[in-house]
């Protein structure tokens, strides 16, 4: 099989990483790999920061279960407690991507780069939309989570990816082959 399928084929969504941070050129080469994602017309309408600070992870990670714990539907959170009760998998690394609007597909590209370059270089990666929760000034008052992660005018939450070394290996999901129809 060719090496690039053999990738596609081993990337999981890891939900248990050990915390230990991979090195600085890893994480630099991963979000490379975002950057150099096709967009519509080459506008690159993104901008990836790369989350390391430990201790705003566990804060956001902490102030999301506290959301998620008092809405009415509890089914969300009783899940991620079945997981350990986190959102981020004590993940030492995020890779947070801000968007321009109306940009939802380019957002999707350089995000499954972002996991894909992850897998690629030994890591383990999840995509986590629920971060959107954090960043939420309304969901969770008073909180400057937007600021301390960098958020620049003009772009909105696109996606995260959360980044590092699993606790264990894992495996990626048995690919449906009932979702492909040729026409």
């Amino acid at each position: 099989m060719n090496q690039n399928f053999e990738l596609f084929a081993k990337r999981y969504s890891c939900r248990n990483f050990t915390g230990e941070l991979p090195v600085k050129e890893k994480l630099e080469a991963i979000a490379l790999a975002g950057v150099m994602s096709p967009s519509a017309m080459n506008k690159q309408p993104w901008l990836v920061n790369v989350i390391t600070d430990k201790v705003l992870l566990d804060e956001m990670d902490a102030a999301t279960m506290k959301l998620l714990s008092e809405m009415e539907d509890k089914s969300m959170y009783e899940r991620l407690m079945n997981r350990g009760g986190t959102i981020f998998y004590n993940a030492p690394c995020m890779y947070l991507i801000l968007k321009q609007p109306g940009t939802d597909l380019d957002c999707g590209i350089i995000t499954e780069n972002i996991t894909l370059a992850a897998t690629a270089l030994g890591l383990a990666g999840v995509i986590c939309g629920m971060a959107n929760f954090a960043f939420d000034s309304e969901k969770i008052k008073g909180n400057d989570f937007q600021k301390r992660a960098g958020f620049v005018d003009g772009y909105e939450f696109g996606m995260t990816v959360l980044v590092g070394f699993p606790q264990e290996p894992g495996t990626a999901h048995e690919p449906d082959r009932a979702k492909i129809r040729f026409i």
